[in-house]
Order: structure tokens, then sequence, then C-alpha cells
């Protein structure tokens, strides 16, 4: 018949075991580090810190539309996102702590505040490796799930600067690709440089008479008319993020689009100078979207970081408390 596990404390506090109960445990010599119990612990922690992301994940994004008056707001995405790390650290850490403690060997004859540390740095070892391999699997398949929902939630949040900025900026420089292709300038550009050679009605109903004399001069006009659009486009693309038109330019396009609308050469190089005003501000404009975006994406960032920080403090500190509990449970 076995004999029952006992131990006996002196008035030291050290724990020393009844000869003859355990015939393994009791040396001296056995290992102060539970490898065993450590792992078990840390694959309980990850396991189920992976199903609780997973779980908070989906019900994030179920939580938040791109329409306008439907979801949640950005505020109360962010703090219930916060919530939900933390409450997965606390869990997931104090689980695999727990069972860190609980399935270590019995120490014999160590003082029972070396049994408190012990199980103290048992609990942390567990939640180490367990953040390790969280790490490890985030960066793999999982992490493209969870960047697929973070950029999702991004794009609801900066998709109008985006917009923005690729109208003004990305229009204008693939404007120079499209005409490599065609004569005709589409895009954002395409529409400015539409507007400058929009004909006065008076000035069109003039200009009739004399187009009308022959037919060829109809068929010449559309290749003359496309070149100059396109060659207009790339003499604003080559200032437009630099500064003011030239003089030069200006004269010249004013030329090129009086010719085309039958307006004079002073309203022509008016016409230009307010166009190419209104290309800059929109410029501007998107700029200024694209870079509040990106100080509020850093911003975000900033404090994600920083709650992610705390809540991996406070797992670590949840796991080598559940640590003990659980050694003192093992050994009584």
């Amino acid at each position: 018949m076995a004999l029952p596990n006992v131990t006996a404390a002196d008035e030291l506090g050290l724990v020393h075991a009844v000869p003859g109960v355990y015939p393994d445990n009791s040396r001296a010599h056995a290992s102060a580090v539970s490898w065993g119990a450590i792992v078990a612990g840390a694959a309980a922690a990850a396991a189920l810190s992976l199903i609780l992301l997973m779980l908070g994940i989906g019900l994030g994004l179920s939580s938040v539309s791109p329409w306008a008056h439907y979801g949640v707001s950005a505020a109360t995405f962010g703090v219930s996102a916060i919530l939900w790390v933390t409450l997965t650290q606390l869990v997931a850490s104090g689980m695999g702590g727990y069972l860190a403690g609980r399935l270590r060997t019995r120490w014999i004859g160590a003082h029972v505040d070396e049994v408190y540390f012990r199980d103290t740095a048992h609990g942390f070892l567990a939640w180490a490796v367990a953040a390790l391999a969280s790490a490890a699997l985030l960066t793999s398949v999982i992490g493209s799930i969870v960047s697929g929902g973070v950029q999702a939630g991004a794009s609801v949040a900066g998709g109008v600067a985006g917009t923005a900025t690729a109208a003004a900026a990305g229009g204008a420089a693939a404007a120079g690709s499209e005409m490599a292709k065609s004569d005709s300038v589409s895009g954002p550009m395409g529409y400015f440089v539409d507007s400058l050679f929009r004909k006065d009605m008076n000035a069109a109903a003039a200009a009739s008479a004399p187009a009308a004399n022959g037919a060829m001069a109809g068929v010449a006009a559309e290749p003359a008319t496309a070149a100059s659009a396109s060659e207009v486009a790339r003499i604003f693309m080559n200032t437009i993020r630099t500064g003011t038109l030239p003089a030069e330019d200006v004269r010249y396009v004013g030329q090129v689009v009086a010719q085309r609308t039958g307006l004079t050469q002073q309203d022509a190089e008016k016409r230009v100078s307010d166009t190419y005003a209104r290309m800059q501000a929109k410029l501007r404009d998107a700029e200024t979207a694209a870079r509040d975006a990106a100080d509020k994406a850093r911003k975000a960032s900033a404090y994600a970081a920083l709650w992610l920080f705390i809540s991996l403090l406070i797992g670590a500190f949840v796991a080598s408390l559940a640590a003990t509990y659980g050694g003192r449970q093992r050994d009584a």
C-alpha cells in the first residue's frame, strides 16, 4: 500500500520530506525549474490568447461600418479594443501561470520564500514563452488575418483623405503615362485642362464662320486640340509642386487657349492663372488631409503600442501571481 505524501517543517521554515515517501523529488540536487509545467502553461496561455484575439477581431469588425450613423464611433472602438486586449492578457496569462504553478514538481527541502520565488518565476517564464509563441504566430498566417482587419478599419477612417490625395497628386502623376498611350488627358488633371479650353459662347459663334469655309479645317482641329491639351498638362505638371507658373508659360498657354476658345490674350492668360491656382489649392487641400490622416494614424499607433505594453505588463504580473496560487494548491 502506497504511503501518503507527508511533509514537515522545522522551526526555521524548511520543508522536509518523510524518508521513503518521495523517492525522486526529495533529492537535494533536483532542478528548480520545471520546464514541462512552463511549456504546458505557455501553450495553454498562447492558445487561449489566440482564441480570444480572433473573437475580439470578429466582434470589432462586426461593430464598425463605413456608412454614416451606423456602427460604433472611433473612440468607442478604440476603448473597446483596449479593454479587450487587457482582458485577453488577464485571462490567458492567469490560466498559463496557474497551470505552470499547479503542474510543477514538488520541491522538498526548499524554504517557503524560495518556493514562492520559484512559483513566481515559473509563472513569469510561462508568460514569456507564451508571448514569444504568440508573436511568432501573429507574424504568419494569423498575422495576415489581423492585419487585414486593421487595414479594413484604417480604410474606413482614412478613406476620404486617401481619395483626395489620389485625386490631386496621384492623378497628376498618372497623366503623363496616360498621354504616352493616347493624345487625351484623363483624370483630375484632364478636368482642369478641359476647363481651360471651354469656349465662350459669343466668341465661339463669331469664330464658327471662318471654320466653316473648309471641311478639312474641322478634321485638322481635333489632333491639334488633343496635342495642345497634352502639352498644357505637361506644363502644369512640371511646376504644380514647385511654385507659380512662369510668365512665359502663362503667355504661351494663354495663346493656345485664346486660339482654341476665341478669347482675347488677356482673358486667356487670366483663365490660365485662375485654373492653375485652383489646381494648387486642390493639391494643398489634399496634402493637408493626408497629413491629418497620417498624424491621426501615428497617434493611434502610439496609443496602441503604449496600451499593449501596459497590458503585457499586467499579463506578466497576473501570470506570476496565478502561479503562486497554483503552487500552493500543488503543495497543499
